[in-house]
């Protein structure tokens, strides 16, 4: 098992937070994995990305040049690692930022209205919990439950009040891609 990871957006938007639980999720799971940020020198508003290596073998390097997924916030993440996505790979879109679309057959897309979805749960904050339930739910990389786990060590103690709608996020998210995966098996 591989995951090679790369979740792109603009600061602020959770994309460490992102990144930072899936470590943390594999950890707890024993598995290998790596973190690596990049971002410019603004923190928010400024673009960040992360790469996330989850894997059952030992990581060799944390540099991802051909991610089996790429998880895109915002249009300039998406024309950026679109089309560095392996084949085979999948792409997970936050469809109420980003309205463009891939034009690639070889690979799985899911878009995702990540702020509406969170926006109904009553918080923006959670959009990004929205998309990564979405990624759990689909590659089965990490159990949602060690997300949960994680995100007591993620989230500062003053923000330990979000962890039930970041829960309720992931469950909305992994329930999206149920829908669309039945959606499909009955074409």
């Amino acid at each position: 098992m591989l995951h090679e990871i790369i979740i792109a957006g603009f600061g602020g938007q959770g994309v460490m937070s992102m990144g930072q639980l899936l470590a943390y999720a594999g950890m707890i799971e024993d598995l290998h994995v790596s973190w690596l940020p990049s971002y410019g020198p603004e923190q928010r508003g400024g673009t960040a990305n992360v790469s996330v290596i989850i894997s059952d073998e030992p990581v060799g390097s944390p540099v991802i040049q051909n991610p089996t997924v790429a998880i895109v916030l915002n249009k300039p993440s998406f024309q950026k690692f679109e089309q560095t996505v392996r084949p085979g790979g999948v792409l997970i879109v936050n469809k109420s930022i980003i309205d463009l679309k891939s034009t690639r057959e070889d690979i799985t897309i899911i878009e995702v209205p990540a702020t509406e979805i969170a926006t109904e749960i009553g918080s923006v904050r959670v959009a990004n919990s929205v998309i990564l339930g979405a990624f759990l739910e689909y590659s089965r990389a990490v159990s949602k439950e060690s997300v949960i786990e994680s995100l007591k060590k993620v989230l500062s103690e003053r923000k330990q009040y979000l962890i039930p709608a970041n829960e309720e996020a992931l469950n909305k998210g992994g329930a999206l891609v149920q829908r669309i995966h039945l959606n499909k098996s009955a074409i």
